[in-house]
C-alpha cells in the first residue's frame, strides 16, 4: 500500500544544512500499525510532513520516492496532492490542544476536506461530519461546539475524525497521545485499535514512547 525508499530530507538554514531524515525506506501494508520511534528532534515528524509533502518552505526532498499504492507522491503536481490528501492519505497532527482553529466550529472544520474534494453538498458533508464524531465516541451534539469548550481526549478525538472524513486507507499520526493524562492515552489508544480493525486501516504512529508502540504497532521502526 505505502512503500518509502531511500528518502532524504534537508532543512537549509542561516546556520547551515540540517540533514533531518537520512536514506529512510519501509512499507506498510493494509491494516498494519508502523510505529516510527525515536527521540526528540531526530525527525520523527519531517517524515510524517514528507509522507505529505507538506514540509516547510526551508525543506526539500533531497531524494528517493513515496510509492502510494503504487504511483510516486514526489512526482504529482499540487493539484494531484490536493486530490490524495485526506482521501488517500491523511494526517492527525502534533499537538491536539492548538492543533484546531479556535475560531471556527468543530463540525466546520471537519467538513472542510470533503467541501475541497467536492464530494458532497454542506448539508450532507455535516451528516457525514457527525457519523465521524459519533464513531470517535463525541456525542454528535458538539458538532456546533468551539474547540475551547472540548477537553483534550475530545480535541484529540476531533483530530482524528477530521483525519478520517473522506475515508483514506493511510492515517498518519503524529504523537496523538501528547499532553493527554494516562487515562485518556488508554482510551485513545483503544479507540485507535477499533478504527484500525472496523475501517481496515494502515497507521503510522509517531511517537517516543516505546511502551505506547509495543501496546499498539504491529512492527516498530527505530
Amino acid at each position: 500500500m505505502l512503500e518509502v525508499n531511500s528518502l532524504t530530507v534537508h532543512y537549509y538554514t542561516r546556520r547551515g544544512i540540517v540533514r533531518a531524515v537520512s536514506n529512510v525506506s519501509f512499507t506498510l501494508d493494509r491494516s498494519e500499525i508502523l510505529s516510527i520511534c525515536g527521540e526528540s528532534g531526530c525527525g520523527k515528524t519531517t517524515l510524517g510532513l514528507a509522507l505529505m509533502k507538506l514540509l516547510p518552505q526551508n525543506a526539500k526532498i533531497i531524494g528517493g520516492s513515496i510509492l502510494l499504492n503504487g504511483r510516486n507522491i514526489l512526482s504529482l503536481n499540487e493539484d494531484e496532492l490536493s486530490n490524495i490528501r485526506w482521501s488517500q492519505i491523511s494526517m492527525i497532527f502534533q499537538g491536539a490542544m492548538n492543533a484546531l482553529n479556535p475560531v471556527k466550529r468543530i463540525g466546520d472544520q471537519l467538513i472542510e476536506p470533503l467541501i475541497i474534494h467536492g464530494k458532497f453538498s454542506k448539508e450532507e458533508a455535516l451528516e457525514k461530519a457527525k457519523e465521524l464524531l459519533k464513531l470517535v465516541g463525541i456525542d454528535p451534539i458538539r458538532i456546533n461546539s468551539y474547540p475551547h469548550t472540548l477537553s483534550g481526549g475530545m480535541k484529540q478525538r476531533a483530530l482524528i475524525a477530521m483525519a478520517l472524513i473522506c475515508s483514506p486507507k493511510v492515517v498518519i499520526a503524529d504523537e496523538p497521545f501528547t499532553a493527554l493524562d494516562v487515562m485518556t492515552q488508554a482510551q485513545i489508544i483503544e479507540l485507535l485499535k477499533e478504527l484500525r480493525e472496523k475501517l481496515k486501516l494502515s497507521i503510522i504512529l509517531i511517537t517516543h514512547d516505546l511502551a505506547i508502540a509495543s501496546e499498539l504497532a504491529t512492527k516498530i521502526m527505530i
